[in-house]
């Protein structure tokens, strides 16, 4: 068992249209970009956005056969993941992994803002992609 609690980094929503979707959580949430960024080895573009408590992250496909364009083209946007920050995710995907769990990615990968993650499969979080984060220097 992790000697610490998991705490949710972000929530994950996927969309067709990153600049719609920015201005769709301004008006409505009062939320601002804090980060912009585009993940051409993941095929996305991306947007963190700040709402006074946890962050959002809005992606946005840059191919229809990317990961994200597949996942839009069959279910449409909306709530993609649910990240957890982690200070040591080598640490944390060996600990899963031997409790087999199924993961997507069995070592990280780099994110956004030089963060490393790694994603953990639906099967395993009771249908609930999750993603690990990691920051530099936690």
């Amino acid at each position: 068992m992790s000697s610490y609690t998991w705490s949710v980094d972000h929530i994950g929503i996927a969309v067709h249209s990153l600049s719609q979707a920015i201005e769709h959580y301004a008006a409505s949430a009062g939320a601002t970009v804090t980060l912009r960024e585009t993940l051409e080895s993941q095929g996305v573009e991306l947007a963190f956005l700040s709402t006074g408590g946890c962050k959002l992250e809005l992606l946005a496909p840059l191919r229809t056969d990317s990961t994200l364009g597949k996942f839009l083209a069959s279910r449409g946007p909306g709530l993609h993941h649910i990240c957890y920050r982690v200070p040591n995710i080598e640490a944390e995907l060996a600990r899963l992994s031997a409790q087999g769990y199924q993961l997507i990615d069995a070592t990280p990968r780099p994110g956004a803002a030089g963060t490393r993650i790694a994603f953990i499969s639906p099967k395993s979080c009771l249908g609930v992609l999750t993603e690990l984060c990691e920051y530099s220097g936690t």
